[in-house]
């Protein structure tokens, strides 16, 4: 990708140190029958010792060539295997953004590393960021038994709202001409147009996902300093405490997090000190398997504490698609 492309949470993905060298591998759909790219990542003993597999998702203007180092590196020193699959690539045409093709292909990536590597299938965990996030929300709600964990930021949840976030005096700017792209025309034009955004808004599926550990992550800037509002991860968390029947975040903290950067009156799990992720934490609530995290940032991944809280979920994965069909 042209580094011109990259939104600020793509850039931040970047990092000076060597990584690994990954390895391009091409995977049937078996929707289209296409060859669709992936990078492959794997410790030597990966081959004959079960082994974490990390599946990591490119962001919303990125590919599987997206310079996601610092991600890498987490894995490469825990020995995870890393998988950075395409997924159709940038959000800009009908295949890609969350379609049901694009979810398939992680799926299909997933499949192929089972299948040349000795996978811990207890440890399939995915995360992303941006456009990552929200794929790996996405994901999270219509294949929740694919996974162990998934750790997603500053994700957009609801693809309508964002689209209309990114209208100026109605007139689309570059996010929701890309949405415009992808989802071909603007959302209420008409009742099929209305079912392909909810088919690829998070927020409409994330309800199935209370059995899977989920850990939804944004900084209290974004939306201000950054292309996604922090409330599409508030309330891709709220749709699962209701599901729990555990209390949601008010519409007035949110309003104090968007106006003041701060709660006016923070509750005890608002005011943790999480050293991993080195930044002051403004709300921190959970609910069931699901945690959400307002962090001291704007629209950017933070792949240490992503990756450390991952490390303690271990769920059992191997019956996905043995018994009955997914969600979709």
């Amino acid at each position: 990708m042209n580094p011109e492309s990259l939104s600020a949470a793509e850039k931040g993905s970047e990092t000076k140190p060597k990584p690994a060298k990954l390895e391009l591998i091409k995977v049937k759909s078996s929707l289209d029958q296409s060859l669709q790219p992936s990078m492959l990542w794997a410790p030597a003993t990966a081959k004959t010792t079960p082994t974490p597999l990390f599946v990591f998702l490119h962001s919303w203007s990125g590919n599987y060539k997206q310079n996601n180092a610092k991600w890498l590196q987490e894995a490469e020193q825990r020995g995870w295997i890393y998988l950075h699959p395409d997924f159709r690539g940038v959000n800009q045409q009908p295949e890609a953004c969350g379609s049901r093709l694009a979810r398939q292909d992680i799926l299909d990536a997933i499949d192929y590393v089972i299948k040349h590597y000795d996978v811990d299938q207890s440890r399939i965990y995915l995360a992303g960021s941006s456009g990552g996030g929200h794929m790996t929300m996405l994901m999270a709600g219509h294949h929740p038994d694919r996974f162990s964990a998934a750790s997603a930021w500053v994700g957009i949840s609801d693809l309508a709202e964002w689209y209309r976030f990114h209208l100026k005096d109605g007139v689309p700017q570059n996010y929701a001409r890309m949405i415009l792209k992808s989802l071909t025309d603007k959302p209420g034009t008409s009742d099929e147009i209305d079912a392909e955004y909810r088919d690829r808004s998070p927020l409409f599926w994330i309800g199935n996902a209370t059995e899977l550990p989920l850990d939804l992550n944004a900084g209290v800037t974004d939306g201000k300093t950054g292309s996604v509002p922090f409330a599409n991860t508030i309330n891709a968390f709220n749709v699962l405490a209701k599901k729990n029947h555990t209390t949601p975040v008010s519409e007035e903290e949110i309003e104090q997090l968007w106006e003041l950067g701060t709660l006016k009156d923070p509750q005890p799990s608002d005011q943790v000190t999480d050293e991993t992720y080195g930044r002051e934490i403004h709300l921190r609530r959970k609910s069931g398997n699901a945690r959400v995290t307002i962090f001291q940032g704007g629209h950017e991944g933070l792949p240490e504490p992503a990756c450390e809280w991952l490390s303690k979920q271990s769920r059992d994965t191997s019956g996905f698609g043995k018994s009955t069909p997914e969600s979709r």
